[in-house]
């Protein structure tokens, strides 16, 4: 089996992107109010999880792979209900 060269080529990476969109366009719908409190803590979440992911994976070590994936699960579980 061929080790993937680019985190963007993951499939968990490409549907952490998905989510990032998809979080975004949800949160278009949110009352303005919340523009600088909610909807900004949801969308710094969201946008840890990829940035986790790609930064874990290119450090080229599963140590540091495994070391970033809970931190990936913690932004996961502040945008889940």
């Amino acid at each position: 089996m061929k080790k993937i060269r680019n985190s963007r080529n993951l499939i968990v990476w490409q549907k952490s992107m998905a989510l990032v969109t998809e979080v975004y366009s949800i949160t278009r719908l949110f009352p303005k109010e919340e523009l600088y409190g909610l909807i900004s803590q949801i969308r710094r979440s969201a946008v840890s999880i990829p940035g986790n992911i790609a930064e874990g994976y290119d450090r080229d070590s599963t140590n540091d792979y495994t070391r970033f994936l809970p931190i990936v699960v913690g932004s996961l579980n502040q945008i889940t209900v």
